[in-house]
């Protein structure tokens, strides 16, 4: 069933300085944007293309031939969703900023240290540092490429920096086949001897963050029988 008019959204492009303009359900729009298969006649509350939906002008047919090659207006609203912007509503930005905030702070919880104690930071703190930094998250641009402003953000706030480690693991033989996997996803598996006894020797290069994680795992499958020591880190 077709959304309302009063409760759609813009979906918007700007082609050769031009603003084209569709109304279109805010739900449906931002699945069909996120990859789902939907029909378009589901999407348009209206199934017209305006320069500003705030007069109701739609645009002639021959300017839609001329600027998008075609005069079908499901083919051009297809393109508006998925290359232009759609307003969200209030809540759909809150719960988009929120999950993009939490992969962020997954982020910098894995890549970073406190330089003062060469310890991870744990989430909440990151999280209270970017609050009271006032960072802007972004929820239309990928984690990964607001990372390094946002820690720029909370380097007042918080002593941090983004290191390497590379470290040296002895797992006696009855748990060296279950911490094999463990040691090789945590990281760059830099080394790895099987001596006469069986025990594994590994060294494995990863992120300063999941150090902490990774001793937690391999101290519970070996029940404290294993040997780690810190053979060099690197500012990154």
């Amino acid at each position: 069933m077709t959304i309302g008019v009063d409760k759609a959204v813009i979906s918007r492009l700007t082609v050769g300085g031009q603003k084209f303009e569709i109304l279109v359900d805010p739900n449906l729009a931002l699945q069909f944007k996120k990859g789902a298969s939907i029909k378009l006649d589901e999407i348009l509350a209206y199934p017209g293309i305006y320069h500003d939906v705030r007069d109701s002008k739609l645009v002639a047919e021959g300017d839609l031939q001329k600027i998008f090659g075609t005069k079908d207006i499901f083919s051009i609203a297809q393109k508006i969703l998925k290359e232009g912007e759609l307003q969200l509503t209030t809540e759909q930005r809150r719960e988009m900023v929120e999950q993009k905030k939490n992969q962020i702070i997954a982020l910098i919880a894995k890549k970073a240290i406190n330089p003062q104690t060469n310890t991870p930071h744990p989430p909440q703190r990151i999280e209270n540092a970017m609050s009271q930094a006032g960072v802007q998250i972004d929820p239309f641009v990928d984690a990964e490429l607001q990372v390094d402003k946002i820690v720029k953000s909370i380097k007042t706030i918080l002593p941090i920096k983004f290191q390497k480690v590379v470290v040296q693991v002895k797992i006696p033989s009855q748990f060296a086949g279950k911490c094999f996997s463990i040691l090789k996803s945590a990281g760059t598996m830099q080394q790895e001897n099987w001596l006469n006894d069986g025990s594994l020797q590994a060294t494995v290069e990863i992120l300063a963050g999941v150090q902490d994680d990774l001793t937690q795992k391999i101290a519970g499958l070996t029940h404290g029988q294993y040997e780690l020591k810190v053979l060099k880190r690197e500012d990154v």
